[in-house]
């Protein structure tokens, strides 16, 4: 595994920046969901629990998809 270290201005809440970073990289599917969720510092459930609030979706569909199927 790699490493690599960041520098944050002290302002910065570290788990709120770690949890977006995962949220991000988890969006673009880079990263599993229990990936993510090891690089957040939080559990698999917690991380999908409020991943939403970062604007990701656990689902593959998008907003409109699922919209879309809501009309039918």
């Amino acid at each position: 595994m790699k490493s690599l270290i960041i520098e944050i201005p002290e302002n910065v809440n570290e788990n709120k920046f770690r949890m977006s970073i995962a949220a991000n990289l988890f969006d673009q599917g880079i990263l599993s969901s229990g990936q993510a969720a090891k690089l957040a510092g939080v559990s698999k459930r917690e991380f999908l629990e409020n991943v939403g609030k970062y604007g990701v979706s656990i689902f593959n569909e998008s907003e409109e998809d699922l919209r879309a199927e809501i009309d039918l």
